[in-house]
């Protein structure tokens, strides 16, 4: 028995904001039922066929990033364009929990099922919907993807050099935040559920999510009338709260290397100082807080000079053992190959998939210690679980099923 055992999803989200959202809940036990359209082939979901391949074979069931984001999940075709499609989804939905969706705003409502249809088929849905600006308001028939989210919501504008145009996300970070918000919109709506025995439709905008990431910048806007870009500013990976020098990222030994260090306080420096060992390390002029700001640039170009002949873990195991916090700056393959810790912790599980075999995915960043989440089966190729779920759960005999295919509703 896992934590959300008993729990069924009628799924409709895709790419990530919305499919990493239903994969959290089916690793916790929750039964999702992922719904693709066979006239697109499941392309509605733009990660469906893409790289990275596991081998030489393509096609829509083969996609790499569309199986991480899928693990744990049944698939099902249904073509809503049919009367007998509409009508299986309205049995599904009769039996589910939850609909989940992050089309842009009024797509489903399109489709045939606003909430007030929901609604009518089964009084105490819960139905999450999840847009790059919700359903309401000016921008509400915009459509958005991760990147145009960040600079949307200001986090693209925040990350930057002083004096520098803004560098962006080198990923669609709220691809991620967006899942992990609709994941808890859809528990925090079967809760409400569980208590009161009422459904509810709740409404997400992504953007206005990733806004509220930025609260110290807005409110020291607000409060203060300081922007966040500004003559003079910091770089952004130095902190003004507290102050700290030398705070960044030091170029290492070799290509491409670098490592990230943080004296915390006059303490640290000394320790730090220690395991440096160079006359300049030893000037007084370093030896206190105030010391070591008024000359920032010249303190970090002479630690960059000693960071970057040395290896970055070595330095970042020397400096730790002094007691100075430190970490080598890691590429993603010596992360996930390496790195014992997350080895140690089981973040990246094997699952089988149908057609690709035992291919490994991404687990999950926590652990409970009665009811632990569970990632072994691989994402569902296109249409896999048709005669599980329409023929198991909701009751139709084989002749209906071939009599759906034939009819193009499956």
């Amino acid at each position: 028995m896992r934590a959300l055992s008993g729990i069924r999803i009628c799924d409709f989200s895709g790419q990530l904001a919305g499919a990493g959202a239903t994969r959290f809940l089916a690793a916790m036990g929750a039964e999702v039922i992922r719904i693709e359209d066979p006239v697109t082939e499941g392309y509605w979901d733009a990660l469906r066929g893409v790289s990275p391949f596991v081998d030489e074979r393509r096609g829509n069931d083969f996609g790499g990033p569309f199986n991480n984001h899928n693990v744990e999940k049944l698939g099902v075709t249904l073509n809503l364009r049919t009367e007998r499609g509409r009508q299986l989804l309205r049995e599904l939905v009769a039996v589910s929990d939850c609909v989940t969706e992050n089309f842009a705003a009024g797509v489903l409502a399109r489709l045939g099922f606003p909430y007030e249809e929901l609604r009518t088929i089964k009084p105490d849905i819960v139905y999450v919907s999840n847009s790059g600006f919700g359903h309401a308001g000016p921008y509400r028939d915009f459509k958005t993807w991760g990147p145009i989210v960040q600079a949307c919501c200001g986090l693209a504008f925040s990350t930057a050099l002083a004096g520098e145009l803004p560098a962006g996300i080198g990923y669609s970070y709220m691809d991620h935040q967006g899942g992990n918000l609709m994941a808890i919109a859809i528990l925090a709506g079967l809760v409400h559920r569980n208590r009161t025995g009422e459904g509810q439709w709740i409404d997400m905008s992504c953007t206005d999510g990733g806004a509220l990431l930025t609260g110290p910048a807005l409110l020291d806007y607000t409060v203060n009338g300081r922007p966040l870009r500004r003559p003079g500013s910091p770089d952004s990976n130095r902190s003004e709260s507290p102050v700290m020098a030398p705070h960044g990222i030091y170029p290492a030994a070799g290509d491409d290397n670098w490592i990230a260090i943080a004296c915390r306080d006059d303490r640290d420096w000394r320790c730090l100082a220690g395991v440096v060992a160079t006359d300049w390390a030893r000037e007084p002029r370093w030896r206190t807080l105030p010391g070591r700001i008024d000359a920032m640039g010249e303190l970090e170009r002479l630690l960059a000079e000693w960071t970057g002949v040395r290896d970055r873990f070595d330095t970042a195991a020397a400096l730790r053992a002094a007691g100075v916090p430190a970490a080598a700056v890691q590429r993603p393959s010596e992360r996930i190959e390496d790195d014992p810790g997350t080895t140690e912790w089981g973040l990246w599980p094997t699952v089988t998939h149908t057609k690709m075999g035992v291919v490994r995915v991404d687990g999950l960043p926590l652990h409970f210690s009665k009811t632990d989440w569970v990632v072994e089966r691989g994402a569902p190729c296109l249409g896999e679980h048709n005669d599980r779920v329409f023929g198991e759960l909701l009751g139709h005999t084989d002749d209906e099923l071939r009599r759906f295919r034939e009819e193009g509703a499956l």
